[in-house]
């Protein structure tokens, strides 16, 4: 049983509520994958201007674009050679300019990706470095070790796999977290910390209203670079606290962004893409002079299973409120398999994922939709070696390098490929199974993903229980998540098997049929419900 309910929107451009991002839905574009406004197979800004309509439709608050600057693409714009400067692929300034005039006109507030960790190695301030320039000190060269100095600095991994430090034609060797082309910076250089200001107030200037920040958990490294004493240190990430991520010096940067953004008018904000350990240690990224949200990781690689669920959801609310900041809830996004294929795939993937979407919005605080999540997208599994592009992919030994399966790019319209995604093919092939998971295939019918997203949005705008405030847990059998809000009750059934559960209210969404008998409610397997009380 769904109920449609249009979507509530506002004409205002970004501007003043009160704590916006507290309980925002927040729809992150991944740029190159979005839409294509110029036929060359490449998403880019025009692209995405042309679509905003369709978050808005969605009933969203806010956009995130990932990042769109001067970049030689060796890690899809990950790795910066001019913050100041939009990359051809993209578009140009005036784009950028007129995209978020266009989303503050339809209600919507436009968070762009802020990269402070690593440049490009064409930046130049490297180009410079490598000539031997005092840029040197900007970013961690170091003589080797050995004889000869043939061996690298420490024990530290890529993140991408194999070594963390490349050596340079004078011999001595330069620190890259990620990939040889994008090199760390030295954060405790004055110098990195003022130019940063200095492209916050650029972009801040130019309209937008807040910046997601990559690594932000890596510009600090530990004093003197120590070794590790362990291999395979991707897989430690978010496990415990390593010398080169999640130190303690980091929360010095955020609380001089905190100034700087609360400067400006219209509440910009701050989001910290941050793995931490635990969820106090997350919550540190968030306390009252630093940002303003932080991505709960945790949650989004909880297993699909009740008592789990239950215990991230306590522990991040609980140290959230610690420091009286609302937790961040997402799915997925760029860098993760998608929830639908996480979850099992197929139909019991689908199934998952819908039931996942609604229990998320139900919860306290923000959330955050990665694009074709609303259409209910599975991660593209069978993508050819020769066409991807992800950097981890021909490594080894980081991270899994597979991340080409979740920016297939968008089907929109029609009934083979493109689908609408621009006029010039996809940059990455899409599947002939996606023809009936398109927006124009799914507008319209009450059945589809898309327009439970739609309803249920609408709803969270509408119910006044719904987004920041209170929750407490109801009773419930084995399997199933009871949660009461102000005036709803949200219940999701876990279990393969069907829960068979008193009725609680008016049910207002479901994300599979229900059968009601007397008192009694059969909620299916994998199925969530919201219920008006």
């Amino acid at each position: 049983m769904t109920q449609e309910l249009a979507p509530t929107l506002s004409d205002q451009p970004a501007a003043a509520s009160a704590d916006w991002w507290r309980d925002a839905v927040i729809y992150q574009v991944y740029v190159r994958s979005f839409a294509d406004g110029d036929g060359d197979g490449i998403g880019d800004l025009r692209g995405a201007r042309e679509r905003l309509p369709h978050l808005a439709d969605l009933g969203v608050d806010a956009v995130w674009l990932t990042p769109f600057y001067a970049s030689p693409q060796a890690d899809g714009g990950y790795d910066v050679s001019d913050y100041r400067l939009v990359d051809p692929l993209f578009g140009n300034v005036s784009d950028a300019e007129e995209l978020v005039a266009e989303a503050h006109r339809l209600g919507l507030r436009v968070i762009v990706d802020i990269v402070p960790n690593h440049t490009s190695e064409q930046h130049a301030w490297f180009k410079a470095a490598l000539a031997g320039g005092p840029e040197r000190e900007l970013y961690h060269f170091r003589p080797g070790k050995g004889e000869h100095g043939e061996l690298p600095p420490n024990d530290w991994e890529s993140i991408f796999g194999g070594p963390a430090w490349t050596r340079t034609g004078a011999g001595d060797w330069y620190l890259h977290l990620f990939a040889p082309e994008q090199p760390d910076l030295n954060w405790d250089r004055t110098e990195v910390r003022e130019e940063f200001d200095s492209i916050l107030r650029f972009w801040l200037d130019l309209g937008v209203d807040g910046f997601r920040i990559d690594v932000a958990h890596g510009m600090v490294k530990a004093a003197g670079l120590p070794d590790i004493g362990l291999r395979e240190q991707a897989k430690l990430i978010g496990a415990q606290v390593l010398p080169f991520f999640d130190q303690d010096g980091v929360h010095e940067i955020h609380r001089g962004w905190r100034a700087l953004l609360d400067e400006y008018p219209g509440q910009r904000i701050g989001v910290a893409e941050a793995w931490a350990p635990s969820a106090e240690r997350l919550a540190l990224y968030v306390r009252p002079d630093e940002l303003h949200q932080a991505f709960n990781f945790q949650f989004l690689t909880c297993d699909w299973d009740a008592p789990a669920m239950r215990r991230v959801i306590d522990e991040s609310l609980t140290a959230t409120a610690s420091v009286g900041a609302p937790t961040t809830w997402v799915l997925s996004n760029h860098d993760v398999v998608r929830h639908t294929t996480r979850y099992g795939g197929g139909e019991r993937g689908l199934r998952r994922a819908r039931a996942a979407a609604l229990l998320t919005l139900a919860l306290p605080g923000s959330a955050y939709v990665y694009q074709g999540e609303e259409l209910g997208l599975p991660e593209v599994t069978e993508l050819p070696d020769a066409v991807r592009q992800d950097p981890a992919f021909f490594r080894g030994d980081g991270q899994e390098g597979r991340r080409d399966g979740c920016r297939v790019p968008l089907p929109w319209s029609g009934t083979e490929a493109p689908y609408g995604f621009g006029p010039g093919g996809s940059w990455l092939p899409q599947p002939d199974s996606w023809q009936g998971l398109s927006v124009a295939a799914q507008t319209g019918d009450p059945r589809s993903t898309l327009e439970l997203y739609r309803s249920a949005i609408a709803l969270r705008k509408t119910l006044p229980g719904l987004g920041d405030g209170t929750m407490e847990w109801l009773r419930a059998p084995e399997g199933v998540l009871a949660l009461g809000r102000p005036g709803l009750v949200c219940t999701l059934n876990t279990l393969a098997a069907e829960a068979v559960l008193p009725v609680p209210g008016r049910p207002l969404i479901s994300s599979a049929a229900l059968e009601f008998s007397g008192g009694e409610v059969r909620v299916p397997g994998d199925t969530c419900v919201w219920w008006a009380v």
